[in-house]
């Protein structure tokens, strides 16, 4: 089961943002009644969404060393720039866009930026999970 730890935690990572940014918030917008409406609903699912990309970033740097050892795992010297990688972006989006975007200032802008540092999350987040599913004789190499 520890061997697999990881997968999970960056399979968790990458479904979660994908099912909120490429699912859920296009559906808020389409079937809610008005923008703002959804607009507020996004913003409060983001905001969960950022919780949980912390939690599974700090998990995956946890799990990425033997206990008691100096090394990383294969999989995690891989991956350790994309976890730091999508936690800063999580943290970035959270506090440095999205206030900007409930204040509604330059709206266009800071929407663009704050979908930008989304799909680089994303990405990260893939990334991290396509290093812990390799196998480890692949890892080695």
């Amino acid at each position: 089961m520890r061997a697999r730890l990881p997968a999970l935690i960056a399979a968790l990572w990458w479904g979660s943002l994908s099912t909120v940014g490429f699912l859920v918030v296009p559906l808020l917008f389409a079937h809610l009644p008005t923008p703002a409406l959804a607009g507020g609903m996004a913003a409060r699912l983001f905001a969960a969404q950022t919780w949980v990309s912390v939690v599974c970033c700090m998990l995956l740097l946890l799990v990425s060393r033997p206990k008691g050892s100096v090394t990383q795992y294969p999989w995690a010297k891989a991956a350790i720039v994309f976890i730091v990688g999508g936690l800063l972006l999580a943290l970035l989006s959270q506090f440095g866009v999205a206030p900007r975007i409930v204040a509604r200032q330059d709206l266009r802008l800071w929407h663009s930026v704050g979908s930008v540092l989304y799909l680089a999350q994303w990405a990260c987040a893939f990334t991290v999970l396509w290093h812990t599913l390799r196998s480890p004789a692949k890892q080695a190499a």
